[in-house]
């Protein structure tokens, strides 16, 4: 399907900056604060296990609050089972990632209007700067995207719209989100109870940090090559 870059768009990592701000920290308000507690209520459940892979997939396409809230609570009650968790996280995320491509692929155009106006953080700008970013490296995005707090959702359903092909953006959001859940399931065996504040304060910082730091190393790598 093709597709028009803007030129005016603010870069999406300084756009996520901000979402992931209101989504991401343990200080929603409105919807979203009614959303994160109850994410929060599944953690005393004896369902919690499912309802982690249900909103692990549903915030690849749609929910605003990611997974790792619950996670990170599940984590602390049980930290023997992190891993299982991350590993839950991992694949119910890609799986979630893969409809939300399904959705870009073949029904954005009967949905676009429906997720610009309800769903939090998804905009039309943000959504056409995600579609330039992929005439550039859409495997490179989508595994930043996955791992940071870059909303995932956008660039699952702008790689169905711009065609990127299935198995790209499956390898890329394993890549992504294995890195993400197993880094948050590492910190929870190491350090306990104490890992949550540790996640509250930081987890954000160096998610972004990494993929900077593996975006320049991409680019150094691209311009050594070519030069």
């Amino acid at each position: 399907m093709p597709f028009s870059p803007t030129s005016s768009e603010t870069p999406i990592i300084e756009q996520a900056h901000a979402d992931a701000s209101a989504v991401d920290t343990p200080k929603p308000r409105g919807l979203l604060r009614r959303l994160y507690n109850w994410v929060l209520s599944w953690a005393d459940s004896p369902h919690g296990l499912i309802a982690l892979a249900g909103i692990s997939f549903a915030e690849s396409s749609f929910f605003p609050i990611p997974p790792d809230v619950l996670q990170v609570a599940l984590s602390v009650s049980k930290p023997k089972k992190s891993y299982l968790f991350a590993a839950v996280s991992v694949v119910a995320s890609v799986l979630g990632a893969v409809a939300g491509w399904a959705i870009g692929w073949g029904l954005w155009q009967f949905v676009d209007t429906f997720f610009y106006s309800v769903i939090p953080g998804f905009t039309s700008e943000k959504f056409n700067y995600v579609e330039s970013l992929y005439q550039d490296n859409a495997f490179l995005w989508l595994i930043l995207s996955a791992f940071t707090p870059i909303p995932f959702k956008i660039f699952t359903i702008a790689a169905g719209a711009c065609s990127v092909p299935l198995p790209t953006l499956i390898i890329a959001s394993s890549i992504g989100r294995g890195g993400r859940f197993f880094l948050v399931a590492t910190i929870m065996r190491l350090f306990g109870k104490q890992a949550r504040d540790i996640l509250d304060k930081y987890l954000e910082r160096v998610t972004l940090l990494f993929g900077l730091l593996v975006l320049i190393g991409v680019y150094a790598i691209s311009f050594l090559r070519d030069h």
